[in-house]
């Protein structure tokens, strides 16, 4: 397919320079004493070798890569050679609000991790492609009503002169759009059970864990094995991130595989008496079943926690079809999955959120992290008040599901160093075999030393900040586009 120049992207011109309008008078002057001061080109080569990182790591130091073999110096590098003096790194944060450049390698990383479970490649064979595959969303249980966008539709029309026993209105009859930031606050806050809600938020992790294993044992009676015999013929894998709702709570989105007997080699074919919409009815009875007795927390009784009665699963396909009715398609939904790991943890930091319910949220869980007493499950809950007290991974999959993102990392920071090699030798890239770039690093010919000291973070001016977040916001936009022109040419 020939893609077609980028200069047909609207903002690769000169008429259309970088959005800045948000600089006050103070990053105006740093960026005129950038340019005028002749240091402008230095820091835009500096920037973009960390993508634009809106928040780079400053290091100083020197390192050799050295042959294993002869003991040979194959090259050297040292931070006092850089124009500033230092070394930037990325800063590699996966939150699109504190590092939108990042978040995305973090979400590109995610999305390859994802779909080569689905159809295959990055060293997972094509055939996994036919196992059993099932889109799967848990939420949480309800805590109190809250104010709901239900697509133009009113958001709680009851009775319009019924109050709870603080005195306000049980109903709601506006039509909330989904950036209206009313949407997840409590009808009324008093009636809001937040203990609870945080309590559970704690857990969550647990919940996740108990359902994964109840999830086997459910497989395990459907195909006539005891529990501990299931592996021999059957595996569970997934793929799963955690996304903020509205009201603040997390649910959990996963893709769930369904495998054949354990190996080394993994990937089996799946048991042919279980088909994707089987699958689908084990993790819903699975998601029903799961229970846990939560310890009391500052005096509080937590009581049994489960999920909320809300369950969607539904079968996935590795490629799209002909026939709008048929099941989601797995590319599709990694591309949902990637964008979910790099934006939950930024919902509880937006301001536009900073609403009496977060604000009271959090003060119950300092609340409780207070009271808590030392030594229990609870010791740490005062660490994680600003993720409203979810301390669980936000990403996380099976060993089996597909490679690790650490493996693309090392597969990409080889495939960079490759490239950097060749440009400066003056030789041609050879082709490199994606096997070869993730191997383990007992594989390497060289040895990398070196001594590196930490001397900051982030830009030196909020001129530079805002420069390298405008110029990331402009990447995002190219590359949305040429994909756009990609499946429309």
């Amino acid at each position: 397919m020939q893609q077609r120049s980028p200069r047909g992207f609207p903002g690769y011109s000169d008429a259309a320079p970088l959005d800045l309008d948000g600089l006050g008078p103070a990053a105006r002057q740093g960026l005129m004493d950038r340019v005028l001061g002749g240091t402008f080109n230095a820091w835009a080569d500096a920037a973009s070798r960390v993508g634009h990182c809106a928040h780079p790591i400053k290091l100083v130091g020197s390192s050799s890569r050295v042959d294993r073999t002869t003991g040979e110096v194959v090259s050297s590098y040292s931070s006092a050679h850089e124009p500033f003096g230092v070394t930037y790194v990325r800063c590699g944060n996966r939150r699109a609000s504190v590092c939108p450049a990042c978040s995305r390698i973090y979400a590109r990383d995610t999305f390859e991790m994802i779909r080569a479970g689905v159809v295959g490649g990055k060293s997972v064979p094509e055939h996994v492609s036919s196992n059993p595959l099932v889109f799967l969303t848990l939420t949480a249980p309800s805590f109190g009503p809250v104010h709901t966008a239900k697509g133009g539709q009113r958001c709680r029309p009851r009775d319009g002169h019924a109050v709870c026993e603080h005195g306000r209105p049980v109903a709601c009859w506006q039509a909330h759009e989904s950036d209206d930031t009313t949407v997840g606050t409590p009808i009324c806050p008093d009636c809001y059970d937040y203990t609870a809600h945080a309590i559970w938020q704690w857990w969550a992790p647990e919940l996740w864990r108990r359902f994964t294993i109840t999830t086997r044992r459910v497989i395990a009676q459907a195909l006539g094995v005891p529990d501990s015999r299931l592996r021999e013929v059957a595996t569970l894998q997934y793929a799963k991130v955690a996304e903020y709702q509205a009201r603040g709570v997390v649910h959990f989105h996963a893709l769930v595989r369904l495998d054949g007997p354990k190996s080394d080699a993994g990937y089996a074919a799946a048991p042919a008496s279980i088909s994707p919409r089987v699958l689908a009815g084990f993790l819903e009875e699975a998601a029903a079943r799961v229970r846990f007795e939560a310890p009391p927390c500052a005096g509080h009784l937590a009581g049994t926690l489960r999920f909320g009665a809300q369950v969607d699963a539904r079968p996935v396909t590795a490629t799209r079809g002909d026939d709008p009715d048929a099941p989601l398609v797995g590319e599709q939904v990694a591309g949902y999955l990637a964008k979910y790991a790099t934006k939950s943890a930024s919902d509880t930091t937006d301001p536009r959120r900073e609403c009496g319910h977060y604000r009271r949220l959090r003060g119950t869980i300092d609340d409780l992290a207070d009271e808590r007493v030392a030594g229990d499950e609870y010791e740490l809950m005062h660490k994680w008040v600003h993720m409203l007290g979810f301390r669980g991974h936000f990403s996380s999959k099976s060993r089996r599901y597909s490679i690790t993102l650490g493996a693309l990392r090392r597969a990409r920071q080889r495939w960079q160093r490759i490239a950097a090699d060749c440009a400066r030798e003056d030789r041609e890239m050879p082709v490199l075999d994606f096997a070869d770039l993730i191997a383990d690093d007992e594989e390497e010919t060289t040895l990398v030393v070196g001594s590196w000291s930490y001397v900051g973070t982030g830009w030196d001016t909020d001129a530079d900040t805002a420069l390298a977040l405008a110029a990331a916001d402009r990447a995002r936009a190219y590359d949305q586009w040429r994909a756009e022109q990609v499946r429309t040419h």
